[in-house]
């Protein structure tokens, strides 16, 4: 495979994953639709890694400011505290003792202003690939 390769499996993994978090949020699954939408940026992250380092396969980390750092992106502080927010999802996500508490805090409505932002950055992520 070619780096460009690797790039658009990554890239389409992430739409995939959006999709997803989109299907989850409409049946009212709302932290595990914050979950794919952590996967989302991840993925889209992780097609950046491939483009801006010489390896093709980027690190196995699930943390989105790590994986950002490790990338050509310039990052507003914004833009690093959101990344910050959406590391909680993966982790919250994941653990069923950490749920209780995610599960109250996002409603529908909490979740909706969460996804917006999600989709902005994720299609600030997409022009950044051009």
């Amino acid at each position: 495979m070619t780096k460009h390769d690797y790039v658009t499996y990554w890239l389409e993994a992430a739409e995939k994953s959006w999709g997803v978090s989109m299907n989850l949020f409409e049946k009212t699954n709302f932290v595990e639709s914050l979950f794919f939408a952590h996967l989302a940026l991840e993925k889209d992250l992780k097609a950046h890694w491939v483009k801006d380092n010489d390896a093709d396969i980027p690190p196995r980390i699930h943390n989105l400011r790590q994986l950002a750092a490790q990338t050509n992106l310039e990052l507003s502080n914004s833009q690093k505290v959101f990344l910050e927010l959406m590391n909680t999802f993966q982790i919250e996500g994941r653990y069923p003792d950490y749920q209780f508490t995610i599960y109250q805090r996002f409603n529908q409505q909490e979740t909706q202003k969460v996804l917006e932002e999600v989709e902005i950055f994720h299609q600030w992520l997409r022009s950044k690939m051009l």
